[in-house]
């Protein structure tokens, strides 16, 4: 399954950086996502990254936030800057290999991960 990493308590106006293994699969995914769930909300995506490295951003974090993968395609990051209390979530990746790559897209094809808590205090 997908392994998240990287979350923790920080400031507002912190950054943080969110890693998510992939190498368990040996498999490069076509579409490749974080998504965030704070509690007692509904789950949102966030950013997303195609095998072609192009990326997608929901509007409250674009300009803050930035996905990328590394060369060996087995680690997707989230850099977060200049994080605010509303970014407070659990934070998620997820994989599949259907088209298309979106923050609306519904990435269901490979089990989630447990997540990764973020807390941002104003």
């Amino acid at each position: 399954h997908l392994r998240e990493s990287g979350g923790g308590s920080v400031d507002s106006g912190g950054s943080l950086t969110l890693s998510c293994s992939t190498s368990n699969y040996n498999h490069e995914f076509y579409c490749l996502g974080w998504w965030r769930q704070a509690q007692g909300g509904e789950r949102e995506g966030v950013a997303t990254i195609d095998h072609n490295g192009v990326t997608t951003y929901t509007d409250f974090v674009k300009g803050r936030f930035t996905v990328a993968q590394d060369n060996a395609k087995t680690t997707l990051y989230l850099q977060m800057n200049s994080l605010q209390p509303n970014d407070t979530a659990m934070y998620y990746c997820a994989a599949d290999d259907r088209f298309p790559c979106t923050v609306h897209s519904n990435l269901i094809s490979y089990p989630w991960g447990q997540g990764t808590q973020v807390t941002v205090s104003s």
